[in-house]
C-alpha cells in the first residue's frame, strides 16, 4: 500500500488551487470556446419549441448558445453591441456572433455563433432559422471576401457544397468590453 508523506498533503491545497484557477481562466477565457451546457441548452429550447410547432430563430438560439443579451433582430445587433458594452471585431473568434448584414436575401439580417476555428478563412458555426425552423450546428463557414476581411462569406447549403454569398458587418464578442 502506498503512504502519503506529510508534505505532500501539505502541497494538495496548493495544487487544488492551481487546478481550479487554471480552469476558471480557460472557462471564463473569450478564445476558451463555447459553453458546451449553454450551447445544448439552447439546442434543448429550440427542439421544444419545434416540438410545440413554433418557429426556431436565431436570434433566441444565438443569445441562448453566446451568452450575448441582445434584443431585436438579428440585422441590428452590429449597431447595438457598443451600446451594450459588447465588443465588435472584424475576425471571427470562438464563441463570438457572427453578424449578417441585412440585405435582399436577409431582410432582417441573421446572426450564428462562431463554434471553431478552422483556418485564416474558414470556420464553423452553430445557428438556427438558415434551414427552416432548424438548428445547424458546426455548419461550415468561407471567408469569400477580397481583401480577406470576413466582409462577405458563403455558408455550407448542403454537405460539400457552399451556396450564395452573404454580407457580413463582423463578429460581437461575447466578453464584455472595458
Amino acid at each position: 500500500m502506498n503512504r502519503v508523506s506529510p508534505a505532500s498533503l501539505k502541497r494538495l491545497p496548493i495544487l487544488c488551487a492551481l487546478i481550479l484557477m487554471s480552469a476558471a481562466c480557460a472557462r471564463s477565457s473569450y478564445d476558451g470556446g463555447l459553453d458546451p451546457e449553454r450551447v445544448s441548452r439552447a439546442v434543448q429550447i429550440a427542439t421544444e419549441l419545434r416540438a410545440s410547432g413554433q418557429k426556431v430563430w436565431c436570434v433566441p438560439f444565438a443569445r441562448n448558445a453566446s451568452g450575448i443579451n441582445l434584443r431585436g433582430d438579428a440585422g441590428t445587433w452590429w449597431g447595438q453591441a457598443p451600446d451594450y458594452g459588447y465588443a465588435r471585431d472584424s475576425r471571427p473568434r470562438v464563441g463570438a456572433v457572427m453578424a449578417f448584414s441585412t440585405s435582399g436575401q436577409l431582410p432582417r439580417g441573421h446572426i450564428a455563433v462562431v463554434s471553431k476555428l478552422i483556418s485564416d478563412r474558414e470556420i464553423l458555426v452553430d445557428h438556427a432559422n438558415w434551414h427552416p425552423s432548424q438548428v445547424s450546428l458546426g455548419m461550415y463557414v468561407r471567408d469569400v471576401s477580397a481583401n480577406n476581411d470576413w466582409s462577405a462569406v458563403r455558408l455550407e447549403s448542403q454537405p460539400d457544397a457552399l451556396g450564395s454569398v452573404y454580407p457580413v458587418d463582423g463578429f460581437i464578442r461575447p466578453s464584455r468590453s472595458l
